[in-house]
């Protein structure tokens, strides 16, 4: 098991609405309870407007803020250094104004776009340890960083719910088992009565979760601009390999995400994947030889992608006397490293146009897919 506690920089990563308290409940159990402790180095919070107000004054004011009592009441002073207005991250809705809650699909997008990137920039650091709490905020919160956690988390990285028992778990005035018991008052009147903090019992319910970070490529999860991004590139890396191209739309997907491609690109892969639905490859011309035939192919492929005009009579032009090794080669390049961009280096790999012997011991090109794989529309 990997010992978290031995890592320069640890992150405790929390998610929160209008309950600041779960901020120094998981720390109790955290640096308090547990053996050997997990003394963060820094404290991040996600929250909306009216949560970063709240976090503000009741953990962080300098006279009464609940987090500064904690670590005097703990004596733990390096972690006070870990905690600043700075690291209480408000969420903004598209336009950049602070959210001041989740109410709409729009909302709930940026949400998981934030807590992605939060999560994505934290693991990148490989010196780094996260334990990041699902315990506060509204409930999209908590499952986009549980899911982000599955995503990027490493075997350093935890997750957990804080759980507290009745009736100190929805008292305002409950933040932590201080070590000199007090007295709180719980209920409404008549019926209100004392306990003691005595009793309260805080506990860290640890989440399994699935890493799935070094299943999938660097490169896809860096490159990822958004959450529903992301999801769409890992599924097409972890799913099975599956090419359209829609001559109607002139676009291909590969894996479901969409690779853009100049039309001469585009016509190139579209006679490729013909030959290879058809059990066919293709050969590269050699030097000084065009080859009229393949040229034929290319041709029919920008027809019916629907490329007309100027652009089109150039290539026209261009293969009057046939496709040539430079036209081959050129366009199979650019083929193969938009699709490296737009998938990453590793899910690109089924679909590239590749280069193998053929039964006579001559080269041919083409796609690995099998045939059921691709589909053309």
């Amino acid at each position: 098991m990997c010992r978290v506690t031995s890592y320069d920089e640890r992150v405790l990563l929390l998610v929160t609405g209008l309950s600041p308290q779960i901020v120094t409940e998981t720390l109790f159990v955290l640096c308090v309870e547990r053996t050997p402790s997990f003394i963060p180095t820094k404290i991040q919070l996600i929250t909306t407007r009216e949560g970063a107000d709240r976090a503000k004054l009741l953990l962080l004011d300098r006279n009464t803020g609940y987090f500064h009592k904690f670590c005097d009441d703990y004596h733990l002073d390096s972690l006070k250094s870990a905690f600043h207005e700075e690291n209480i991250h408000v969420l903004r809705n598209a336009d950049g104004h602070p959210l001041h809650d989740i109410e709409t699909d729009a909302d709930n997008a940026v949400v998981a776009d934030t807590i992605m990137r939060f999560v994505r920039d934290f693991t990148s650091d490989s010196g780094c340890a996260i334990h990041a709490s699902v315990a506060g905020g509204r409930k999209t919160m908590g499952v986009a960083l549980a899911l982000a956690m599955s995503l990027f988390g490493r075997p350093q990285d935890t997750l957990s719910h804080v759980l507290v028992s009745s009736p100190f778990e929805s008292h305002p005035a409950f933040f932590y088992p201080p070590p000199e018991p007090q007295v709180l008052l719980v209920g409404a009147p008549p019926q209100q009565r004392p306990v003691s903090t005595a009793e309260a019992k805080v506990q860290l319910a640890e989440i399994p979760f699935l890493r799935l970070s070094g299943l999938l490529d660097e490169t896809l999860a860096q490159g990822a601009e958004s959450w529903s991004d992301l999801i769409m590139r890992a599924q097409a890396h972890i799913g099975a390999p599956k090419l359209v191209i829609d001559t109607g739309k002139g676009r291909i997907l590969a894996g479901g995400v969409p690779v853009p491609l100049r039309p001469v690109e585009l016509a190139f892969l579209l006679m490729t994947a013909r030959a290879a639905r058809d059990g066919r490859h293709l050969r590269c011309p050699p030097e000084g030889a065009p080859d009229m035939a393949q040229a034929r192919l290319f041709l029919e492929a920008m027809r019916d992608l629907g490329h007309a005009g100027p652009h089109h009579d150039r290539t026209r032009q261009a293969l009057e006397r046939g496709m040539d090794k430079g036209f081959f080669e050129r366009n199979k390049s650019n083929v193969n490293a938009a699709l490296r961009k737009a998938l990453g280096p590793g899910p690109a790999a089924p679909y590239l146009i590749g280069r193998h012997k053929g039964a006579d011991g001559q080269f041919v090109h083409g796609l690995t897919l099998p045939a059921e794989s691709i589909e053309i529309v």
